[in-house]
């Protein structure tokens, strides 16, 4: 679906040399990116503030025209055929809306079924699937201006498929969101690459939404990517240690468990936090150690949070 392959984009920036001196320099945005998105996939792609996340994704849109490097989505060269590929995906803009402010959320939806040339009884059948998923009958008729951000955010994400685009691109799509106008459209959009298989490309400072919604991971930093892979991989790289939090019946000691790197108690010995590395033992393992020390009354396996992951992995570079 995406195919990206040293990719570059540099910009002309004017600096001020002396009180009447002006130079430009060039500053490199994008720096040898490289990486593959497969046709069903759902993608995070992450970094810091000005590590080049915008800039790829208005190249992978056909926004901007790359300096230099290959890159095709769906097929085609974005920038040399962006009418054919505008018809081929959607993109949400968090910060950028392609709803008409004055008009009813219905009407603009119309609109966009014109501009796309949809067939009217297949805009209606995924207008009517958006709208029973996403909650939208109480505002359809309202004006834009008037909806609050969560109910914009859902009519852009309606307005983003309704043309039935095989690849969703995401920027900050969540941004600004109350708790459940978030939960909501996540559960949407796992939903649509599950069961309609649309491939997603997700960029978010959020990464909430990441560990919801994006098995694998592409970091990015200065223009260059760090990591590419499963999530679960890069976590278990950079994070090795699990912790073990273990509830007791009666109050016990368990220090000097085998692969056990560090431990504390609470509640008077009744809690234990177990720290221990997965190349030195298994949660199940170690579990069955405790088991044959005390009587156990609950127990859960804490991963390392996903932003320690992304924030080693910066680190790292």
């Amino acid at each position: 679906m995406i195919e990206v392959r040293d990719l570059r984009r540099e910009f002309a920036v004017t600096t001020r040399l002396g009180r009447f001196r002006r130079g430009r320099r060039v500053v490199r945005a994008v720096d040898g990116v490289a990486f593959d998105v497969a046709a069903g996939e759902a993608v995070g792609y992450v970094g810091p503030n000005g590590a080049g996340k915008s800039t790829t994704i208005k190249v992978l849109t056909g926004i901007l025209v790359p300096t230099s490097g290959h890159v095709r989505v769906c097929g085609v060269d974005p920038s040399r055929a962006r009418r054919e590929l505008a018809r081929r995906i959607g993109v949400v803009f968090g910060q950028r809306s392609q709803l008409w402010w004055d008009l009813p959320l219905r009407d603009s939806f119309e609109l966009l079924r014109a501009i796309y040339r949809v067939p009217a009884d297949d805009h209606r059948g995924r207008l009517r699937e958006c709208a029973e998923l996403l909650d939208l009958g109480p505002f359809l008729d309202t004006p834009v201006r008037q909806l609050s951000l969560g109910q914009r955010m859902r009519g852009e994400v309606t307005a983003s498929l309704l043309h039935g685009p095989e690849l969703l691109v995401l920027d900050e799509p969540t941004i600004g969101l109350d708790l459940e106008s978030k939960e909501r459209l996540r559960e949407f959009l796992a939903d649509l690459n599950r069961r309609r298989g649309t491939t997603l490309l997700l960029t978010t400072h959020d990464l909430d939404d990441i560990e919801r919604l994006c098995p694998r991971l592409v970091v990015i930093d200065r223009g260059a990517v760090l990591a590419d892979g499963p999530l679960d991989v890069l976590r278990a790289e950079v994070a090795p240690e699990r912790v073990l939090v273990v509830d007791l019946e009666e109050p016990a000691e368990l220090a000097d468990l085998p692969g056990v790197t560090s431990t504390r108690s609470e509640a008077n010995g009744l809690r234990h936090h177990l720290t221990f590395r997965r190349a030195d033992t298994t949660a199940a393992a170690l579990i069955s150690a405790v088991a044959g020390r005390a009587r156990v009354h609950d127990l859960v396996v804490v991963e390392p949070e996903i932003d320690d992951v992304v924030r080693r992995l910066y680190a790292r570079r």
